[in-house]
């Protein structure tokens, strides 16, 4: 594998990889209107998620310093075409971490439910601003020669950017409420379950419709199993639910991503920004990318660097993998 195929690979499991982690903490955010009945419970979904969102969002900042650092053709492509987008998702993020630490400074009732609904309301912003970013550059946007942006600032909100934005919204919802189900017990974890248990199979369609089109477009066997691990997936993930199992359950909705993602990165290789006006114009792999040496050197910075934040943030989550229970006493102190 030459060292552009191993980058394109690496900036794909990033991004993956922050779909997967930061997508449940965007789900229970999500799902606070719809499960948090009670300031208890509130405050319960806040904690399963409390200790793991900021290191989540560790995974952004390195998929986009990836692309940045790897391919700045794609990296100065994309990111101008998709500018609200991306803005979009810079408030969404920054709302968000304000309202995670504001909530805490006062024990008013009201002052805490006004920073959940920030924190609920940045999180489907970010989710769907990434969503819609990644749908497009995966599925098309109007990029002319030289890889300028053809249009005005809203020409990137075309059909593909709504498809990643439905799909990644749908897809962390859901995956919120089975995580939900994995880390709380009570009430709370069978009213999550219950969510999961309806919605997961729906939930899935635009993900896999997303991954679909790019198989149609460009797509191999190879990338043709990987959806079908995604269909499956979704059947097991429901079969899993019903049955009480939350452990199976969530990493059978966790590779429903990872075979979606693959199908959608594989499928798409060697073209990392498809041009929806000519294929004449679409951003490569080979011309996106920096010279070898470049890339030599941060493929041994990663070697060195990637296992000890690795290793980190597996620490963290062993660290914090029990149940938790909603304590009324506790509740009421910090509602």
């Amino acid at each position: 594998m030459d060292l552009q195929t191993l980058w394109f690979v690496a900036v794909a499991v990033l991004w993956t990889g922050f779909l997967l982690l930061e997508g449940f903490d965007f789900g229970v955010a999500a799902l606070i209107p719809v499960l948090g009945r009670k300031p208890a419970d509130r405050h319960l979904m806040l904690r399963t998620i409390g200790p793991l969102w900021d290191g989540n969002e560790v995974w952004l900042v390195t998929a986009v310093g990836a692309t940045f650092a790897a391919f700045p053709g794609w990296y100065a492509t994309w990111l101008p075409a998709m500018y609200l987008p991306f803005v979009l998702v810079l408030v969404g993020l920054i709302v968000r971490a304000v309202a995670f630490e504001w909530r805490h400074s006062s024990h008013d009732e009201r002052w805490d439910a006004a920073w959940t609904r920030v924190i609920t309301t940045g999180s489907y912003i970010a989710a769907g601003g990434l969503g819609a970013a990644l749908g497009a550059t995966t599925l098309g946007l109007p990029v002319g020669e030289g890889g300028v942006r053809v249009g005005g600032a809203f020409s990137g909100w075309s059909w593909p950017a709504l498809l990643g934005a439905v799909a990644v919204l749908a897809y962390s919802v859901v995956h919120g409420a089975v995580f939900l189900s994995l880390k709380t017990d009570g009430d709370l974890r069978h009213r999550a379950r219950a969510f999961a248990l309806r919605w997961a199979p729906l939930a899935a369609l635009p993900l896999l419709a997303w991954a679909g089109l790019v198989w149609l477009r460009s797509g191999g066997v190879v990338t043709a199993a990987t959806l079908v691990v995604a269909v499956v997936a979704v059947v097991v993930t429901w079969v899993r639910l019903a049955a009480g199992r939350e452990g199976q359950a969530f990493t059978a909705w966790a590779v429903v991503l990872l075979a979606s993602m693959a199908t959608v990165f594989g499928a798409a290789f060697p073209v990392v920004l498809p041009s929806t006006i000519d294929p004449a114009f679409d951003v490569l792999v080979s011309t996106a990318s920096v010279s070898d040496y470049t890339l030599t050197v941060m493929t041994w910075v990663a070697g060195f660097g990637l296992p000890v934040v690795l290793g980190y943030q597996a620490w963290t989550y062993w660290v914090f993998r029990k149940r938790l229970t909603a304590e009324p006493e506790h509740a009421e102190a910090a509602a």
